[in-house]
């Protein structure tokens, strides 16, 4: 494992994402807090895109910090959770106020820290949902992959998260898709909302090797308990008609794009 030729006994901390936010694989974070608590490093994960939709049992976890964003599980934007194991102290940034227990100084957004704990309350009864939530999404995934050929689903096809399906599209742009799903109200991405606005292909996915063809076209669903049949269907409706109008204007047909592909590889020093 890369993470273990790295690791020295003066390796102080080592943070790691719980599940990608773009192909909503899941990693394995018990193996790697094992590997981390081997040399006496703290270990944070970012546990964004997991709250809500997976169970977390803190109490049997090597995790001794963990993040999380209550935009990601219906709670207020801008408010979000730090986790930190019982005993486990640590030098806070914004010093001065001895508001969230010496940890954070300022004041509180009481209003959203309200509004986020319910959240996590809702979503703590509503995790025996998650199963008909992945079976909308695999419903999503298989409607796309029959009817719409030259298109795949990028990133770990069984061990990811239940609301995440990343597809690409070959020989077409991904913004183009997004502006077309949207004269229909429906809503996707094409890489994280951290990254919106660059016209640059996903740097997951790069650094997943996948083909020039691919990366370009490659569209991000992200499902929620709110999300219903009908909208499901509106979408495999309406995306053949999307892409294979895009497909008639792109300038590149299947033999063009695969020498592209192979001219870049070969400029790359």
């Amino acid at each position: 494992m890369e993470l273990e030729a790295a690791m020295t006994g003066n390796t102080a901390l080592v943070s790691t994402m719980y599940a990608n936010n773009e192909t909503g694989t899941i990693f394995p974070v018990e193996q790697v807090g094992a590997i981390v608590k081997e040399y006496g490093a703290t270990f944070h994960v970012d546990a964004v895109q997991v709250a809500g939709k997976l169970p977390l049992n803190m109490k049997s976890s090597t995790i001794d910090m963990m993040t999380i964003s209550g935009h990601k599980l219906h709670a207020p934007k801008g408010v979000g959770a730090l986790y930190v194991r019982k005993g486990f102290r640590f030098r806070p940034f914004l010093v001065g106020g001895h508001q969230e227990r010496g940890r954070r100084a300022g004041t509180e957004n009481v209003t959203s820290i309200v509004g986020l704990g319910k959240a996590a309350e809702l979503a703590q009864a509503y995790l025996a949902d998650i199963p008909q939530e992945k079976k909308l999404r695999d419903r999503l995934e298989k409607g796309l992959l029959n009817s719409i050929p030259d298109c795949s689903v990028n990133g770990d096809p069984k061990n990811r998260l239940p609301n995440t399906t990343n597809i690409g599209f070959k020989y077409i742009e991904g913004e183009a898709i997004l502006l077309s799903l949207d004269q229909f109200g429906i809503c996707a991405s094409s890489g994280s909302a951290c990254t919106s606005g660059s016209l640059e292909p996903s740097h997951v996915l790069r650094a997943m090797g996948l083909p020039y063809t691919t990366l370009h076209g490659s569209i991000r669903f992200s499902l929620s308990r709110y999300t219903t049949e009908a909208e499901v269907d509106q979408v495999l409706a309406v995306m053949p008609d999307i892409v294979s109008r895009l497909r008639a204007m792109s300038p590149f047909n299947s033999d063009e794009a695969e020498w592209l592909q192979d001219r870049q590889k070969a400029l790359v020093p």
